[in-house]
C-alpha cells in the first residue's frame, strides 16, 4: 500500500528518530518496570529495543525514579543502545523535572498529560514549569491527553455550555470535543510559552474504537502537529489485539498517524515485547513498513488433513524471526521478502510464484512431490522424508544470492 494523501504534520526530532514530515512510522513502548530498579529497567530497555521499539517510555513518579534516569541512559549508551528514552510524568512532573537537572538533561522527551498537571492557577504555573524544562534542554514534548484523566474543569465548562443548547449533543461526543480541546489548547500555551512547534506531539487516548477514530479524524483536520497514536487500556490477549488494530488500521490507511504504541494488558509471566511485534505487524500488513519476511500460508481444510504444511510454515517463521537480527546488517532488503508455505495444488503453486520463494506441498491424496517457485519460476521438486530442511536451506540460499550487500 502506498499512501499518497498522508496527513502532512511537523517534523519532531527524537534523539536519532525522526517523527512526521512523511517519515516512516515510528514504533514505540513503555516499560513495567520499577524506573529506580536500574538493572531490571535497563533489560527491559533492551529487550523491547531488540524487539524492535524505537522509542521507550519509561515511568518518573518519584525521587528514586528520577535520580535512576541518568544512570539507566548511561548503561544503555555503554551497551551500546542508542533507543531514545521517554520520561513519563503526572502530578509531580514539575518538581522532579526542576530538583533533578541530570533526570531532564538525558530523557529525549517529555510526556506530559495535561489532565494530571494540576488544577485551576497550580495547572498553568506547574505546566509552564514543565515547559521551561523542555525550553531550557531542548526537548520535544508530547502532549499526552487521556480520557480516563481528563481535565474535569474543562469538560465541566463544556458540559455546561452543551446544556444551554437548544439541541444539546450527547456526552461522548462533549467527552471527545473536551479531549482534542485540551490537547491542542496545551499545545498553543506550550507554544506561547516558548516550545517550538516541531518539538511538540499530540495523542488523545480513548479507550473504545469508534471514538479513538473520530478523535484523530477531527485532529488531522484541526493541526498539523506529530500524532502518536495508540488505544489506551485496549484489554489483554486477543480483545487486545484486535481492538487497537480496528482502531489504528482505520486511522493508518487515512494517512493518520506518526508514531504508534499498541497497549497490550501482558499475561501474567509474559515478556512485555509482544505489542511491539504487534505493532510491527499492523505496519506490515498495511505494506506501510517492513521488519521481517513474511510466510504466507493457508489455513488448512480438507485437502489438508495433514500438519505437515503448518509444521513446515511455523519452523520457517521461527527461522527468518530468529534470522532476523544478524540478516538486516548483512542482507538489506531482505524484511520485504515473502515465503510460500502452502498445503496442497489447489492455491500452491499460484502463491508461490508470487512470492520470492515458495514451496506447494502435496496435499491429502497428491503425489508426494514438493514443486519450489523462486521469483516465479519452478526451480527444483523436493522429494522424500527431509523436505522441511531442504527447503530451509533453500530459502538461506536465496537470501544470500538476493540480498548481498
Amino acid at each position: 500500500m502506498i499512501l499518497t494523501n498522508r496527513h502532512k504534520t511537523l517534523s519532531v526530532t527524537i534523539g536519532d528518530v525522526h517523527l512526521g514530515d512523511g517519515a516512516p512510522i515510528v514504533v514505540q513502548s513503555m516499560t513495567n518496570t520499577d524506573t529506580a530498579n536500574i538493572e531490571a529497567t535497563v533489560e527491559q530497555i533492551k529487550l523491547l529495543s531488540d524487539a524492535g521499539s524505537e522509542l521507550v517510555r519509561v515511568t518518573v513518579n518519584n525521587e528514586d525514579s528520577a535520580k535512576a534516569i541518568p544512570y539507566i541512559v548511561e548503561r544503555l549508551s555503554a551497551q551500546d543502545y542508542s533507543v531514545p528514552v521517554i520520561g513519563d510524568f503526572h502530578f509531580n512532573g514539575h518538581k522532579l523535572l526542576n530538583k533533578h537537572a541530570a533526570c531532564a538533561r538525558s530523557l529525549a522527551k517529555y510526556r506530559i498529560n495535561p489532565g494530571n498537571v494540576g488544577h485551576g492557577k497550580k495547572r498553568d504555573i506547574q505546566f509552564s514549569d514543565m515547559i521551561e524544562t523542555a525550553c531550557k534542554y531542548d526537548k520535544p514534548v508530547r502532549i499526552g491527553v487521556n480520557w480516563g484523566s481528563l481535565d474535569q474543569q474543562l469538560l465541566a465548562t463544556l458540559l455546561t455550555r452543551n446544556a444551554n443548547l437548544a439541541d444539546p449533543l450527547a456526552l461522548s461526543e462533549i467527552t471527545r470535543q473536551a479531549v482534542i480541546e485540551s490537547a491542542l489548547s496545551s499545545a498553543k500555551f506550550a507554544r506561547q510559552i516558548g516550545l517550538d512547534a516541531n518539538r511538540l506531539v499530540i495523542s488523545c487516548k480513548m479507550s473504545r474504537v469508534a471514538d479513538l477514530i473520530s478523535v484523530y479524524q477531527s485532529l488531522a483536520q484541526q493541526s498539523n502537529y506529530a500524532l502518536h497514536l495508540g488505544l489506551t487500556e485496549a484489554g489483554m490477549g486477543d480483545k487486545g489485539i484486535v481492538a487497537s488494530t480496528s482502531a489504528l488500521a482505520v486511522l493508518l490507511t487515512q494517512g493518520i498517524g506518526d508514531t504508534i504504541r499498541i497497549s497490550l494488558t501482558p499475561e501474567p509471566g509474559a515478556s512485555r515485547e509482544r505489542e511491539v511485534k504487534i505493532a510491527q505487524q499492523i505496519l506490515q500488513a498495511l505494506e506501510l513498513r517492513s521488519f521481517t519476511p513474511t510466510v504466507i500460508a493457508c489455513p488448512g481444510c480438507g485437502r489438508t488433513t495433514s500438519e505437515y504444511f503448518q509444521v513446515l510454515a511455523k519452523q520457517i517463521q521461527q527461522q527468518l524471526d530468529e534470522s532476523m537480527p544478524a540478516w538486516k546488517h548483512r542482507y538489506p532488503g531482505v524484511e520485504s521478502m515473502k515465503v510460500a508455505v502452502m498445503g496442497c495444488v489447489v492455491n500452491g503453486p499460484g502463491e508461490s510464484k508470487h512470492a520470492n520463494i515458495g514451496i506447494s506441498l502435496p496435499g491429502t491424496g497428491e503425489q508426494p512431490v514438493a514443486p519450489v517457485y523462486a521469483d516465479g519460476e519452478k526451480t527444483v521438486t523436493l522429494k522424500g522424508d527431509n523436505i522441511a530442511n531442504e527447503f530451509i536451506t533453500l530459502v538461506n540460499d536465496y537470501v544470500v544470492s538476493h540480498y548481498s550487500k
